[in-house]
C-alpha cells in the first residue's frame, strides 16, 4: 500500500478514524519521505506544527521495507512513538510490527554494577541503603531494565548511577551477567526488527564510539530520519567531544572501592583510591569558575593549565596511573578490575586532550552546575565530522523540525550541518489559522532588556497579561538570573499559582501546570522546545529576551571566530539565525491545536528597533500583529476568550510601566 492508501482521501485512516481530516501538506510530506527512502537521498523538510509529521516519516519507513533509525530529539518524543504512533499503524494493520526501541545506556539498569552494590556492607548503612529496597523489588519484576519503569525513584536519586550501565562501565562479553544483560537483549532486538527507535543522544555518541570502523550499539541500517533535527549540532558537538567531571571520577573511585573490597584487596589498593578522590578534588578547586552571579561554560586556556592546574593535574594523572597498574595486574583474575583500569586510563587521555585544547578545531572549558565541576574539550565545528560520518556513508538521510529555517531559508542550518551538496528541500506551513488563533504582541516601551530597570517594568507588563487571561501563562526566560527575579517580583503579586524551574522536576512541574489550568509558569531553555501543552491550560507565552546564545561562551566565541577567519560575518550568519529558530520554538509552545487560542508576547524591543528583528519576525508564524495593551485586549475579546477583569488593563497600567 502507498502512502496515499494510508493518509490520502478515503484512505485507511479516513476510513477507520472518527473525525480523520486528510492533510494535503502530511500527505506531501510522507511522499517526499518516501522519495528520499528509495532514492538514498538526503531530504530537509520543515513541517509546521499540526502538520503531522511522526505518520508522515513513520509510515514511509513501515512500506519502505528498509532497516530504518528513527532518531528523536527527547526520551518523551521516542516513548509518544512507541506507545501511541505505532500500536495505532499496528490496529489499522491488523498485524504487529518489527519495532524496536534503543534508549541510551545509562536508562538500563546493569546487572553487575546492581549486585555489587547490593552485596557491599557499606550500602545498607549508606543513604543508598533507603532506595535498596525498591530496586530489588523492580529487578524481580522488570523485564526492560529501563529506568522509566521506576516512577517512584525520584530524578536525581544517588543510587541510580551506581547501578546505570553506561558505555565507560560495560564490560562486554566477558561479564558473566552478559547473557541476560538488559543492554544486551536490547541490542538483540534491535538487530532483528525492521524499526529501530532511538534519540539524538543515543544516536551521535554511537556514531562517537564507532567511527568509520564500526563496533557500534545501533545495527547497521539503511536509512535515519531525525525528527527535531534542529538539535543536531548541540547534541553531536556534546559526544564528538570529550568531558571529565567530578561526579564521573566520584562513580569511578566509588565502582574502584567496590570492586577491590570484591577481589579482597585491601591496604594498598585502597589508599590508591584515596589518592584518586584527593587529588581529583584539588584539581577541581584550581578550575575556573564563572564570575558571580552568571552561570555557563568558562573558557580553558593552554596557558591555564600550564601556570595554574599543571601541578594538581600531573598529580591526579600520577594517581590514575597507579590505580591503573595495580588493577591490571590484578586484571587475569578480575574482570572487573580490569575495566577499572581501563576506565582510569580513558580519565588520563580525556584530560590530556582537554589540556591541548584551543588549537583551532576544538576549544576547551570548564562548567559548574550544581554541585558537580566539569572540564571538556568540544569541536568548533560539526559539519565535516557529520558529512564522513553521516551523509557519505550511502544511507538515506531525513531531517525535519518544525524549525529548520530561518527567515525563509534552510542556508543556515545547512551550513551547520555540513550540507554542503544537493539536497532536498521541502517547507511545509502548519494548517493553523495563526492570525485568528494567536496574537504576538510586541511592546516597545520597556527599555533595553540589558539594563536593571527592564525587570521593573517586564514584571508590570507580565502582571497586566496575566490578568487579562487569568493565568496560564509561560514565562520563558533567557537566562536563570532573569527567572529568578522576575518569579522574585511577581510571586507576591500574582493571585495564580506560581511554579518556578529547579523548584521540582520538569516533569512535575509541567504535570502541575496542566492540572492548576491556571498557573504561571517560570522557566529557561528546558522549556522553550520539546513542551506540549494543548488545550486552554496553556493560553499565555512571554519571552523575556531575543535567545541570543551567551556572548562569553567558549563555544560561540571559537565558532564567531572561525567564520571571521573565512570572511563571513557572525552575527548576521550565525548568532542571529541561531537566536531566530530559538524563537521559533519559544512560539511554538502556544498553539498547539486548531482550538487553541493566545497571545505570544516578546518584551524585547529589539525586535522592533534594530534592522535584524526583520529576521526574527519574518521567522514567525503570521500572528495578529498587536503593539498596544489595547490591542491585544481586542484580539483577546474578538477569541472568544473569558474577560477576567471588567476594567480595561490599559487604562490600569501603572505609572511606572511607561519608560522614561
Amino acid at each position: 500500500m502507498s502512502v496515499e492508501g494510508w493518509l490520502g482521501p478515503g484512505g485507511l485512516f479516513a476510513r477507520n478514524m472518527s473525525g480523520y481530516e486528510p492533510r494535503q501538506a502530511q500527505l506531501d510530506m510522507a511522499r517526499s519521505v518516501a522519495q528520499t527512502l528509495e532514492q538514498k537521498g538526503t531530504l530537509l523538510v520543515e513541517a509546521g506544527t499540526g502538520t503531522g509529521k511522526t505518520l508522515a516519516y513513520l509510515l514511509p519507513a513501515i512500506l519502505s521495507g528498509k532497516k530504518v533509525v528513527i532518531s528523536t530529539g527527547t526520551k518523551t518524543l521516542q516513548d509518544q512513538i512507541m506507545q501511541h504512533d505505532l500500536p495505532l499503524i499496528e490496529q489499522l494493520l491488523g498485524r504487529p510490527l518489527s519495532v524496536a526501541c534503543m534508549k541510551g545506556l545509562g536508562n538500563y539498569l546493569c546487572l553487575r554494577r546492581y549486585e555489587e552494590l547490593r552485596v557491599s556492607a557499606a550500602s545498607v548503612a549508606s543513604p543508598l541503603g533507603r532506595h535498596l529496597p525498591m530496586l530489588e523489588a523492580w529487578r524481580e519484576t522488570t523485564t526492560t531494565g529501563d529506568r522509566a519503569e521506576l516512577s517512584e525513584l525520584s530524578e536525581g536519586a544517588a543510587i541510580w548511577h551506581e547501578v546505570q550501565s553506561g558505555s565507560d562501565t560495560r564490560i562486554g562479553p566477558r561479564c558473566r551477567h552478559y547473557d541476560e544483560c538488559f543492554v544486551t537483549r536490547m541490542r538483540k532486538e534491535a538487530e532483528r526488527a525492521q524499526l529501530v527507535v532511538v534519540n539524538h543522544h543515543l544516536f551521535f555518541a554511537d556514531l562517537a564510539m564507532r567511527g568509520p570502523h564500526g563496533g557500534g550499539v545501533i545495527p547497521e541500517h539503511e536509512a535515519v530520519i531525525f525528527d527535531e533535527a534542529h538539535l543536531i549540532e548541540d547534541v553531536a558537538t556534546e559526544f564528538f567531544g570529550v568531558s571529565v567531571s567530578t561526579t564521573k571520577l566520584e562513580v569511578l573511585t566509588r565502582d574502584a572501592q567496590r570492586a577491590l573490597s570484591a577481589a579482597r584487596l585491601l591496604g594498598e589498593a585502597q589508599r590508591m583510591v584515596s589518592a584518586v578522590g584527593l587529588t581529583a578534588a584539588s584539581f577541581f578547586s584550581t578550575l575556573p569558575r564563572p564570575r558571580t552571579g552568571e552561570s555557563g561554560r568558562v573558557p580553558l586556556l593552554p596557558e591555564t593549565f600550564a601556570s595554574r592546574l599543571q601541578e594538581p593535574m600531573f598529580a591526579l594523572d600520577n594517581a590514575l596511573d597507579a590505580l591503573s597498574s595495580f588493577c591490571k595486574r590484578q586484571a587475569s583474575d578480575h574482570e572487573t578490575l580490569a575495566q577499572i583500569a581501563r576506565r582510569a586510563e580513558q580519565v588520563r587521555s580525556d584530560i590530556a586532550v582537554i589540556a591541548e585544547g584551543g588549537t583551532g578545531e576544538q576549544v576547551s572549558w570548564t562548567l559548574a552546575r550544581g554541585r558537580s565541576v566539569g572540564i571538556g574539550a568540544s569541536p568548533i565545528e560539526v559539519g565535516e565530522i557529520l558529512r564522513e560520518g553521516l551523509y557519505i556513508r550511502g544511507s538515506a538521510v531525513v531531517l525535519t523540525s518544525a524549525t529548520l529555517s530561518a527567515s525563509g531559508s534552510f542556508d543556515y542550518v545547512k551550513t551547520r550541518l555540513g550540507i554542503d551538496f544537493e539536497v532536498d528541500e521541502v517547507m511545509l506551513a502548519s494548517p493553523f489559522d495563526y492570525e485568528n488563533q494567536a496574537a504576538l504582541y510586541l511592546p516597545t516601551a520597556l527599555g533595553d532588556p540589558r539594563e536593571p530597570p527592564f525587570f521593573e517594568r517586564a514584571a508590570d507588563e507580565i502582571d497586566a497579561l496575566v490578568r487579562l487571561t487569568g493565568g496560564g501563562a509561560f514565562v520563558l526566560c533567557t537566562s536563570v538570573r532573569a527567572m529568578q527575579e522576575l518569579a522574585e517580583r511577581l510571586r507576591p503579586r500574582l493571585a495564580q499559582t506560581v511554579l518556578v524551574q529547579g523548584d521540582a522536576p520538569n516533569h512535575a512541574l509541567l504535570q502541575s501546570f496542566r492540572d492548576d489550568g491556571n498557573a504561571v509558569l517560570f522557566a529557561t531553555a528546558s522549556f522553550w522546545q520539546g513542551v506540549d501543552v494543548p488545550g486552554h491550560a496553556l493560553r499565555l507565552v512571554i519571552i523575556d529576551k531575543l535567545p541570543f546564545d551567551v556572548p562569553s561562551d567558549p563555544l560561540v566565541q571559537a565558532r564567531c571566530a572561525k567564520l571571521k577567519e573565512r570572511g563571513v560575518e557572525p552575527f548576521m550568519k550565525y548568532l542571529v539565525p541561531a537566536a531566530a529558530l530559538a524563537l521559533k520554538q519559544g512560539f511554538g509552545r502556544l498553539i498547539r491545536s486548531q482550538s487553541d487560542r493566545g497571545i505570544v508576547a516578546l518584551l524585547d524591543g529589539r525586535v522592533s528597533s534594530k534592522g535584524y528583528g526583520k529576521v526574527f519576525l519574518r521567522s514567525l508564524p503570521k500572528a495578529r500583529p498587536c503593539r498596544t495593551l489595547a490591542e491585544v485586549e481586542a484580539f483577546w475579546q474578538s477569541a472568544g476568550m473569558p474577560q477576567p477583569q471588567s476594567e480595561p488593563l490599559h487604562a490600569r497600567r501603572s505609572p511606572r510601566s511607561a519608560a522614561p
